[in-house]
């Protein structure tokens, strides 16, 4: 059986647990909701519609859905410039398409894609005569 005191000391240690959790809880709730309230700043680039065209850019990390999204082309038609299907291959950076395709050529799928991206380009949108205002 337990003691008064054991029984005491266990439940000032289980209080202290409760205000502990709950402290950091708390924490962790506020902190959160200030994230999902967090907006990207007016003219960010990934927020604004305008088209990027520099296929210099185009790095061995990136997926085939990351620069289809940034160039705004279709993720088929880079499959179809490799030559390769896009079942199980969604989330493979060019450097893993390059390994397990084209092993004896290193750095052929980066040219491919950035031969793609040139020819699929999207036209660019027409911009409108800045008018001073009155």
């Amino acid at each position: 059986m337990l003691t008064n005191g054991q029984r005491t000391l266990i439940l000032v240690l289980v209080a202290i647990g409760a205000i502990i959790v709950g402290l950091f809880g708390f924490r962790t709730l506020r902190v959160w909701r200030d994230l999902r309230e967090h907006r990207p700043p007016p003219g960010f680039p990934e927020v604004s519609d305008q088209v990027e065209t520099d296929v210099e850019l185009i790095r061995d990390w990136m997926t085939i859905p990351f620069i289809a999204k940034m160039y705004h082309i279709p993720p088929p038609v880079l499959y179809k410039a490799l030559g390769i299907s896009p079942q199980g291959n969604h989330d493979k950076s060019l450097t893993q398409l390059n390994e397990e395709y084209f092993p004896g050529t290193p750095g052929i799928v980066e040219a491919k894609i950035k031969a793609a991206v040139l020819e699929n380009l999207p036209p660019p949108l027409p911009t409108l005569p800045s008018v001073p205002a009155p």
